[in-house]
């Protein structure tokens, strides 16, 4: 339905960044991250001033519009002739040219290659279902179209909690991709020598709750308005129909108590809404971040303090904590927690708090922060509450490995497991970590220290650490959990799992004696991962655990224990075993990954 208009710069999903802005833009500056969308928000106009309407009055997407709105001129050419806009974005550009209103400013950690998704077809189809056709939980939802759209239609579903998702689709290979969104169920139509909507209705004891078509066919319009249930199904239209199309039904089927609506991108608004959708993204799973300077275990001395910062200054010796205390939250104040509200651990964050800024750059380009401390760097940058002040007179180089692993192995067994002197203790895995749980155990006077791990050279390793027994999994043919039971009588007093398998961690708390046992989780599990076992375990007096940086408060509790190293009542140097300059780093990571390492210092003045 579109008028030709050619030469024109085609693209409306893309994400980038502002290189420079027109007189009058005040709600824009150079270097910030931006979504350009194919329609707008003007922010003045009734929609927009609407809590019902995204379709603002000025900037509502125009097909035919090939020039800018304030001088009715297009910005591109090419030997003196004009190249026509396109959607207002024309983003197959590495430059381009969008009114303030079309485009969205967001979170400058985000990566572009990904959220750009978010400008056009995965917020229309997900927005199609979440703020349009609104499925209450449980309730079944019916797709049309099993392209991105209608993918992004059943992720909605999926998000609010749907029960039966059905995708309908002419291409069979769809469908097990449309699984990983959450469709449950496959309609071919033609499969059947009836109408799809009353396929549907038979699948669901007289027709789903919810419908979403996504393909702009007006008779998937029509099947999927007659799919849903009379009385309170609701049918949504999002797919872009031909110019000719009409849209044919009985008015009976209105009269009946269905529901027909239907939706532009979305129902969302643009700058309002979408900086909020990405921020939903970043908060959830692992989002990789590049350029990014690691590192999170280290000891330095402090360079500069920014305003504010009154607990520290100039030539203090600190170790920088990937995780931090406030002071003020309820968790701070809590003697039973460290996952201070405002400084716990955020994977995701490439940037500092105060501003959401990087303090890290290369030649103009932002470079990421890691953990807040990015310490494979000479100098770096932290918050303030990160950063546990010590006494000047300890060696860096030997309790810095305080600052992650030793603490948070160390910690869970003294502080979380809590061993009686003479008990039994089993660690699973004979890392860092797991060795740390080790000397904790033998801090604590253990009379059996069982070390769990697959690799059988870990053993004489571990027997510094005060392991007396040891148990590889792969030379058993019953369940590690049941060979530790059998050799303590019934089960260990506690377990300490630090590998991050849930198989592990099933083990950890199977393995410890029913009426006192205590199994307390370290490692990191993979994100799909699941802990199962039989509720009898619980109920028969087990208790299990869960534990973040050995319940050590950062600023509150590491000094004390690089006090104790000081006075000889902790051993350090016994965790490391290699050292090398900063410049040979590589070899670091290969004896971590041949296993050869405990911990290997990388020293920044070599």
């Amino acid at each position: 339905g579109q008028t030709p208009m050619f030469p024109r710069i085609f693209g409306h999903e893309a994400g980038g960044i502002v290189e420079s802005v027109g007189e009058g833009v005040t709600e824009l500056k150079p270097g910030d991250h931006v979504l350009p969308i194919f329609t707008g928000e003007c922010g003045k106009c009734s929609h927009c001033n609407s809590e019902e309407s995204n379709l603002c009055d000025t900037l509502r997407i125009n097909t035919e519009r090939g020039v800018l709105l304030d001088d009715g001129k297009t910005r591109f050419s090419k030997n003196g002739q004009p190249i026509y806009h396109f959607l207002g974005t024309s983003t197959f550009s590495e430059y381009t040219i969008a009114h303030a209103g079309c485009v969205a400013k967001i979170n400058p950690a985000a990566p572009l290659d990904k959220v750009c998704v978010l400008s056009c077809g995965v917020s229309t189809g997900m927005g199609a279902t979440l703020n349009v056709a609104k499925p209450k939980k449980g309730q079944s939802v019916a797709v049309f179209g099993l392209g991105a759209v209608g993918l992004a239609a059943c992720e909605g579903a999926r998000m609010a909690g749907a029960g039966k998702i059905i995708g309908v689709d002419l291409n069979p290979d769809r469908f097990n991709e449309a699984k990983k969104f959450g469709v449950t169920d496959f309609v071919n139509p033609k499969d059947h020598n009836k109408p799809v909507q009353e396929v549907i209705a038979e699948m669901t004891n007289g027709g789903v709750d919810r419908a979403v078509e996504c393909t702009g066919s007006f008779q998937a319009m029509i099947s999927a308005f007659e799919c849903v249930h009379d009385g309170w199904g609701v049918a949504v239209l999002v797919g872009v129909p031909n110019k000719e199309d009409a849209f044919k039904t009985h008015p009976l089927n209105f009269l009946n108590e269905r529901t027909l609506k239907g939706t532009f991108f979305g129902n969302y608004k643009p700058r309002t809404d979408i900086p909020s959708q990405v921020e939903k993204y970043m908060k959830k799973g692992q989002t990789p971040m590049f350029p990014r300077i690691f590192g999170h275990e280290a000891g330095g001395i402090v360079e500069s303090v920014g305003e504010g910062v009154t607990e520290l200054k100039p030539g203090d010796h600190v170790l920088p904590i990937f995780t931090g205390e406030c002071g003020k939250c309820s968790h701070c104040n809590s003697e039973e927690s460290n996952l201070c509200d405002t400084l716990r651990i955020n994977t995701e964050r490439g940037v500092l708090l105060d501003d959401g800024k990087t303090r890290f750059s290369k030649n103009g380009q932002p470079i990421y922060h890691f953990l807040g401390t990015s310490t494979f760097s000479e100098y770096t940058i932290a918050h303030a509450g990160c950063v546990a002040k010590i006494n000047p007179a300890a060696p860096l180089d030997k309790v810095c490995v305080l600052s992650c692993g030793v603490s948070t192995g160390m910690g869970a067994t003294l502080n979380v497991a809590k061993p009686k002197k003479g008990q039994s203790v089993a660690v699973f895995g004979l890392g860092a970590v797991g060795l740390a749980a080790c000397e904790g155990a033998r801090m604590a006077g253990a009379g059996k220290i069982i070390g769990v791990d697959l690799n059988p050279d870990r053993f004489n390793e571990a027997k510094k650490f005060g392991v007396t027994d040891f148990v590889n999994p792969k030379d058993h043919n019953k369940p590690v959990q049941e060979v530790i039971a059998e050799m303590t009588n019934g089960g260990v007093d506690r377990a300490v799992e630090c590998t991050g398998s849930f198989q592990a961690m099933i083990s950890a708390f199977e393995c410890v004696h029913d009426g006192w046992g205590v199994a307390v989780l370290v490692g990191v599990p993979n994100k799909e991962d699941a802990f199962k076992t039989h509720p009898m375990n619980f109920l028969n007096e087990r208790t299990l655990k869960g534990t973040f940086f050995g319940n050590y408060k950062p600023r509150t509790d590491i000094p004390s224990q690089v006090e104790k190293y000081m006075k000889k009542e902790l051993e350090l140097e016994k965790f490391i075993t290699h050292s090398v300059p900063f410049k040979e780093i590589n070899k670091a990571f290969d004896y971590m990954l041949k296993g050869e390492s405990i911990r290997c210092i990388i020293r920044m003045d070599a």
